[in-house]
């Protein structure tokens, strides 16, 4: 019988973290059980920084970006040690039950202590901007973090169409090209270079050309920032000379990605997720990353989520050909 479930965000933090943390402490008051806070992921397990939480601590958290439990990647937990002082720490404070919030490495960490320590049940939920986690169509913070990146291209064409600009505009994802792919597409992008894909600098060079010869007034370059011919200003630099923009601008939008209120979509996705978490959790269910592939709840063990990437749609990657030219 579950009586207490704890709740923490590891890795990197994406807007709707939040809104997760908040539907997993009312769901376990719903159902009747207590749960607690683990500050700053893994490390708080380690250094025990556990906090009550209740219906009123996470009130008015749902529209905020961030985390506020922290989160951090912890070197010691990938030690023996280090998990046997949070095992310790668990169950000195009678946890049955952990709702951990992260991606890949998180669900790694998960995986790794559950295989010491069995009588803990841990459920993930996927959260990162990303959105490369298989197993589940949309993770928490993709759909804010793809809506900040898209409004911000449609900024940067207005003052590149007043000054006959070339921009290369520099997205998050280091290993895949998700936010890439698509806020290229919404932005009407004339290039989108991403990591799945080997850039050819003669065919950017040519797409150039098209742009230029259209009468365009202005080029924009969505660019992932682990695109294998480097980063935004590696490729600016590798076409300069050849480009029919003489003025050519490099902006990288960073994290500012990561901040901000969450959507409307981000906010009931983490929602549903939770609940879906605390659910699992008194089923019995363990070892599992929930996630929504149509309008569905789904699950999967963490041993095949964190084997496994989500792949590109063929379909949007056909797109951004016949968009792009």
């Amino acid at each position: 019988m579950i009586k207490k479930i704890a709740v923490l965000t590891s890795g990197g933090d994406s807007p709707g973290m939040n809104a997760c943390i908040r539907s997993v402490v009312r769901a376990a008051n719903f159902y009747g059980l207590s749960c607690i806070g683990i500050k700053q992921g893994y490390q708080g397990l380690i250094e025990g920084e556990f906090v009550h939480l209740d219906a009123r601590a996470v009130g008015g958290i749902v529209s905020k970006g961030g985390t506020i439990l922290g989160s951090a990647r912890s070197k010691d937990f990938m030690q023996a040690e280090g998990r046997k002082k949070a095992y310790k720490n668990l169950k000195k404070h009678d946890v049955d039950a952990i709702v951990v919030c992260g991606g890949d490495g998180t669900f790694k960490g998960a995986s790794v202590f559950m295989s010491e320590y069995a009588d803990i049940s841990i459920v993930g939920v996927p959260c990162t901007i990303d959105n490369d986690l298989y197993g589940t169509d949309y993770a928490i913070g993709y759909d804010t973090a793809l809506n900040t990146a898209m409004e911000a291209i449609d900024r940067i064409r207005d003052t590149a169409d007043a000054h006959n600009r070339l921009f290369f505009v520099e997205v998050m994802g280091r290993d895949a090209g998700f936010i890439a792919l698509r806020s290229g597409i919404a932005g009407g992008a004339e290039a989108i270079l991403v990591p799945e894909i080997k850039t050819d600098l003669e065919e950017l060079t040519q797409q150039l050309l098209k742009s230029h010869n259209s009468r365009n007034s202005s080029c924009i370059v969505v660019v992932a920032e682990g695109d294998d011919a480097g980063h935004a200003y590696k490729i600016a630099d590798a076409i300069k000379g050849k480009s029919p923009y003489e003025d050519i601008r490099i902006v990288v939008l960073g994290h500012i990605q990561r901040g901000g209120s969450p959507s409307a979509f981000d906010r009931v996705l983490a929602s549903r997720l939770g609940i879906a978490a605390v659910d699992a959790l008194i089923a019995g269910k363990s070892a599992i990353m929930l996630g929504q592939n149509g309008h569905k709840i789904s699950e999967l063990p963490f041993e095949k989520a964190i084997k496994h990437h989500q792949q590109l749609s063929p379909y949007l990657l056909q797109m951004m050909e016949m968009l792009t030219i």
